[in-house]
């Protein structure tokens, strides 16, 4: 062994404060050292964490020059460490003496690791043990201090509640590296309140409030260091769960959530201070068992292993984790596999197996004729050589690692340390391994050679992977596990290439949070954790991830406890793609998937998602879809209503978005979409109030004599996504009629009324599928002043007599969307008869302007630079103001310009008649139709209709002219 220059000059500066100051220069000959001396620099050699600790207490150095540490001296924790804090009552003092004592405890450990005072299995076992009565002693005197400021938790009997600690991993196995993590799950027996103080708390509150202090007084960094890291994503739910839990609701997540991977985990769990006979730390134990150790043989155990080792791989890769003794091929954690999988196979039958060292229980496996003794000593002395390897690069530095040292000093260190070490044999013999190392080559050879016979073993009992299949798994794989953090996550975006990583490195992240505190269950998170790997690829190859990521995760969120949805787009890639097509594309669409699952049922036949049925056939589908329910189940049959509306909407929108389908048919379909609700609405409202007041007396068999008028974009058949129905209620009966039939006779205006009172309760009640379309009536004769429902008669008399012009610009849009025939007819020629009625057309001409004006002033209130497609000048309501005025100006003269009720066919009569010359038609029609296809886009888009304006100038300087002309 040979110190370095630097470690001479520490050794030298570390002698300036002793009775050696004045004995040795600082080219010093090691081996005329006095033996302690030789001592003190050997540790310093395999360790700058002891050299740098003797130099920050320098008393230490003394007692060591006086008195070297021997291991047996290495005991008595948590009495020595009391006794420290026996008087200390200021959290800053209970800080300090906590960091010197650890620092200290652990340098005394390194020098007998250094020096082979004892074992490897001696070190790990104290180096738990020292963990364990830090712990202890923090949480007890943490609790005495929070107690005298909240009151003392009680359970209903008054009985006072300790906090009890889990400790997982390798401090619950007694196999505690020199700088590893603490994984713990806190808990506390019942439910109840503190006692003693002003203001009473709820346990959960106050055991929240320990733990949070206990893990500030173990990691926070103060000018001592710091203790341990501490880990809590071990407990329930992870790091979205509550900090501490009761015992009640351990038991239920992990009778209801438990997830493998926390079976594997909750092997090794260990109360800190573990006392057999405090009642309460038997019943957690007892709690427990269960959970982890199955009564029957449990074979699925292998392939649970077996993913969580292929995890592991993927992490491996995604860090870059060459040469990583504890994760790597043949390392550590395949050695606690192989012994796990054992566990948990047969723990349930087999008693001796349910320990938690490892080292105890291979000797048990050659006994249950599991393993052979040659595997079980090839792996014992393989675990010997890693954990030797992992603990002499820990305690170099006091950092947590498994990396093989790249610097050419720490690979010597590791040459010296691994030469001969000491090993308990299964006798419980100390016996000295020796290893024929005599240079890094040397060294690498023999740990390959471990490697190599754990991987052995490993492929014999838990099957060996396909390499090249493995490479091509996603990186993504482990996502949800508790080793993929958010570094990751960038890593993987930067690696990627993606832009605007940091959007989609969050939206991805708050996502997992939301997911680890769901309650989703074993086979939907199972399924979950198959999906999303692929599902993000998938997503991140898309052209714009950046704005389809939160909108598929949203999605996924929603059905995260519907665990068929899940399984639907895992198993169909076809699906997948489509949602992320249509998702990408349209807010809307994502939109209305979110909020109504359901309809990822229609991403299984992409063929009928992409060809809307034909106009005629809405209404036989939808009867056809009415067939599912009975139809004396009134809410069920509302909501397969809004289920059709919303399925057959997504049909039309995923046609439009694809390009399947231009705008003026996408209007049609949405109107006969919404014709073919009202008449469903129609037929089930009249049941419903046929059978409990009978029918009007006048009608013949199947005669409603009810119609409902369409106005607005329903009755210019240019209805859009969003889209309300503007409807007008009329019938046509006797003055003095009476129902018939009924529990109760009424007048049949009455009737009437209740009927269409049950057709807008229908369309606005909420379900599970949302509401089906808002209703607007204020357009019936007297607007909301007036009757819900008017005889035919009524409102042919107000439409010749009482009508204001706006009204009548209003029925240019209006036509029957349901009722019978003959009805149709007479509401038809109402409509034409008060449009073509002699106008004074100047008088007509200033009504029309002073409406618009009024629209303008009242809705209108757009930033400058920016253009309201619907309601600016220049826009869709100017173009429909114009439809209006030359039908009401024109049709006295020429009647057939009443015929329609859209703009498009009116500008064509218009120009069929001579009223507009074809250019100005044409322009008008194609202007109007390309605003309105902006619209739909805008609204498939998420986005109001306000646009820059510069991009429809020339467009509204037409409409401008036109309205120019027409009425200056």
């Amino acid at each position: 062994m040979q110190l370095s220059q630097a470690q001479q000059q520490r050794l030298f500066d570390l002698l300036q404060t002793t009775e050696y100051a004045e004995q040795y220069s600082l080219s010093f000959d090691f081996s005329t050292l006095p033996d302690s001396l030789k001592q003190i620099a050997t540790a310093i050699y395999f360790s700058d964490f002891v050299a740098d600790t003797l130099q920050k207490y320098p008393t230490l150095l003394q007692q060591w020059l006086v008195s070297l540490p021997q291991f047996i001296e290495c005991n008595n924790y948590k009495q020595r460490l009391t006794e420290k804090l026996a008087s200390v009552t200021d959290e800053n003092v209970f800080y300090q003496v906590l960091r010197q004592f650890r620092h200290q405890e652990m340098a005394k450990l390194s020098f007998c690791q250094s020096l082979n005072l004892a074992s490897v299995e001696q070190i790990f076992r104290q180096l738990s043990a020292l963990a364990e009565a830090i712990i202890i002693v923090t949480k007890d005197w943490l609790y005495q201090k929070l107690c005298s400021e909240l009151g003392t938790p009680t359970n209903a009997e008054g009985e006072a509640q300790q906090l009890i600690i889990l400790g997982m991993g390798k401090l619950g196995g007694r196999e505690l590296n020199f700088s590893s993590d603490i994984d713990l799950i806190f808990t506390y027996p019942d439910h109840g309140e503190t006692v003693g103080a002003r203001r009473s708390i709820d346990n959960g509150q106050f055991f929240v409030r320990l733990g949070q202090r206990f893990i500030k007084a173990l990691e926070q960094q103060t000018i001592d260091g710091f203790v341990y890291r501490v880990d809590m994503r071990l407990r329930p739910f992870g790091e979205a769960g509550a900090l501490a839990l009761s015992f009640a609701a351990m038991e239920d997540y992990y009778q209801e959530q438990g997830r493998d991977w926390e079976r594997y985990a909750m092997i090794k769990a260990r109360i800190m201070g573990e006392d057999s006979q405090n009642i309460n730390h038997r019943y957690l134990n007892q709690l427990l068992r269960p959970f982890v150790y199955r009564r029957y043989i449990d074979f699925s155990a292998i392939q649970s292993l077996r993913d969580m080792k292929q995890k592991i791989n993927a992490e491996v890769r995604r860090r870059g984790l060459v040469d990583n003794i504890k994760l790597g091929a043949g390392g550590i954690r395949e050695i606690e596999f192989i012994v796990q999988v054992f566990q948990l196979i047969r723990g349930g039958r087999e008693k001796s197996l349910q320990q938690r060292e490892l080292l105890l229980i291979l000797p048990k496996l050659v006994e249950l004729d599991l393993l052979t003794q040659l595997e079980v000593t090839q792996l014992s002395q393989a675990y010997l050589f890693l954990r030797r390897v992992e603990n002499v690069l820990q305690a170099i530095n006091d950092q947590q690692t498994q990396l093989l040292p790249t610097n050419e000093q720490d690979r010597q260190r590791l040459v010296e340390a691994c030469r001969a070490f000491t090993y308990f044999n299964q006798q419980g013999q100390l016996v000295t391994l020796e290893y024929p190392i005599c240079d890094w080559q040397s060294f690498y050879q023999v740990l390959t050679q471990h490697q190599q016979n754990v991987r052995e073993v490993f492929h014999h009992l838990i099957g060996s992977e396909d390499e090249k299949d493995e490479a091509s798994n996603s990186e993504w794989q482990d996502f949800l596990g508790i080793s993929f953090n958010y570094q990751d996550v960038m890593t993987l975006l930067h690696k990627l290439a993606i832009t605007e990583a940091e959007q989609i490195a969050e939206n991805l992240w708050q996502f997992k949070q939301e997911m680890l505190r769901k309650s989703i269950g074993v086979r939907g998170r199972d399924v979950l954790e198959q999906l999303l790997p692929t599902l993000i690829d998938e997503m991140l190859a898309m052209e714009h991830a950046v704005v389809l990521v939160p909108r598929i995760l949203e999605i996924i969120g929603r059905i995260a406890t519907r665990t068929t949805y899940l399984e639907l787009l895992r198993e169909n890639p076809n699906s997948r793609t489509l949602l992320m097509k249509l998702c990408s594309a349209s807010p809307f669409v994502a939109r209305q998937i979110a909020d109504y699952p359901l309809l990822l049922d229609e991403l299984l036949n992409p063929n009928t998602l992409l060809s809307p049925p034909p106009f005629s056939q809405y209404q036989a589908e939808l009867e056809h879809y009415l067939l599912r329910v009975p139809q004396e189940d009134e809410e069920q049959m509302i909501d397969v209503l809004r289920q059709f509306k919303l399925a057959t909407q997504l049909r039309v929108a995923a046609a439009d978005i694809l390009g399947a389908l231009p705008v003026m048919k996408v209007s049609d379909h949405l109107t006969y979409l919404a014709e073919a609700i009202i008449a469903s609405v129609v037929n089930l409202a009249w049941r419903q109030v046929t059978q409990r007041f009978g029918t009007p007396d006048h009608l013949q068999a199947d005669e409603k004599r009810f119609l409902v008028v369409g106005y607005g974009k329903l009755g210019g058949i240019e209805l859009g996504y969003k889209s309300d129905l503007d409807l007008v209620f009329l019938y046509d009966a006797p003055m003095n009629g009476q129902t018939v039939g009924g529990k109760r006779s009424i007048d049949s205006g009455q009737f009437y009324l209740r009927l269409a009172q049950k057709i807008n309760s229908i369309f606005n009640i909420n379900t599970n599928s949302g509401i089906l379309y808002e209703v607007d009536m204020r357009l019936r004769p007297s607007g909301s002043a007036g009757l819900l429902v008017s005889s035919i008669n009524a409102f042919k008399d107000y439409q010749q007599h009482e009508a204001w012009t706006w009204e009548k610009q209003a029925l240019v849009r209006a036509r029957p969307v349901y009722g019978e025939a003959e009805m149709q007819q007479r509401f038809t020629q109402i409509r034409h008869e008060v449009l073509s009625a002699p106008q004074e057309k100047d008088m007509l001409k200033v009504e029309v302007r002073e409406m618009r004006e009024k629209m303008y002033e009242h809705l209108s209130h757009t930033p400058t630079g920016y253009f309201d497609i619907k309601k600016d000048r220049g826009g869709i309501t100017d173009i429909e103001f114009i439809a209006q005025y030359l039908m009401l100006a024109n049709a006295m003269d020429i009647p057939e310009l009443t015929t329609w009720s859209d703009n498009v066919r009116i500008f064509e009569d218009m120009v069929k008649y001579q009223v507009i010359i074809p250019e100005v038609g044409k322009r008008l029609t194609e202007i109007y139709v390309e605003l309105r296809n902006h619209i739909h886009h805008l609204n498939l888009a998420g986005k109001n209709s306000v646009v820059e304006e510069a991009e429809f100038a020339e467009r509204r300087t037409f409409i401008r002219q036109v309205w120019q002309q027409l009425f200056n």
